[in-house]
């Protein structure tokens, strides 16, 4: 499949230390067959400088365009990813945290199920392949697995990593579900739905993951793990 530009949404709350790097890593990206950038930057009522940052971040250029939006108050990271894939015009999108945790050089690795013409979603895991990883919280590991097991059962799906940030989508695809959960509950909610569309072709790709800790600036917890339960129940059985 043809890919002409790609779009990256990119949710922030108050990341003024990590927001120009990870947008700059962005840019200096070189996607595979000169497929162009959109970014879009989400402000989701950040109360440090991060607006500031994000509005001179902002370029519209030949190969890469940036924009931001602002939400009128916080709202949380599910809401802001919302306002982002409404604005998508890139033929996939792919969700990038504002954090340093994932790397944007694997966009490739993302899009190359996509370019052989076998994928509508791509979910890159950090469970899979030999990619580095940083080495952190045991009980993180474990919670992911199990909620990614819960989810599995229900939708019928043999992922690894329900929960990743990188969740590669065709954009047209993704604009038609209406979702709802706005904060961490997006990623069972969303994985609950695109397993239900009739023929979707759903890849996974090994990922490295470069995780931080809670005084680097982490900001799920275990409250954030309960509500995907919750979501899981909610998404696939009530609704």
């Amino acid at each position: 499949m043809e890919i002409k530009k790609l779009t990256i949404v990119i949710p922030f709350y108050n990341e003024a230390k990590y927001l120009e790097e990870i947008v700059d890593r962005v840019i200096k990206t070189n996607l595979v067959n000169g497929i162009k950038k959109e970014i879009i930057l989400v402000n989701d009522s950040s109360t440090d400088n991060s607006s500031d940052l994000a509005s001179n971040l902002c370029r519209n250029e030949e190969d890469i365009e940036i924009r931001l939006i602002n939400q009128e108050k916080n709202m949380g990271k599910g809401a802001a990813i919302h306002r982002g894939i409404e604005n998508a015009n890139g033929e996939y999108l792919v969700i990038q945290d504002a954090d340093l945790e994932y790397d944007p050089e694997e966009y490739n690795h993302l899009l190359k199920p996509v370019l052989k013409g076998q994928a509508d979603v791509v979910y890159g895991s950090r469970f899979l392949g030999g990619k580095p990883h940083r080495i952190l919280f045991f009980w993180h590991s474990i919670g992911n697995k199990f909620l990614t097991a819960l989810s599995n059962m229900f939708t019928n799906l043999n992922l690894t990593d329900m929960e990743t940030c990188y969740k590669l989508f065709r954009t047209d695809l993704i604009q038609k579900i209406k979702l709802k959960e706005k904060r961490f509950g997006f990623e069972p909610e969303v994985t609950a739905k695109i397993s239900r569309i009739k023929g979707i072709r759903i890849f996974e790709v090994g990922i490295s993951y470069y995780g931080r800790t809670y005084e680097e600036g982490k900001k799920i917890n275990w409250k954030d793990g309960f509500r995907a339960i919750y979501c899981i129940f909610k998404y696939n059985i009530f609704t």
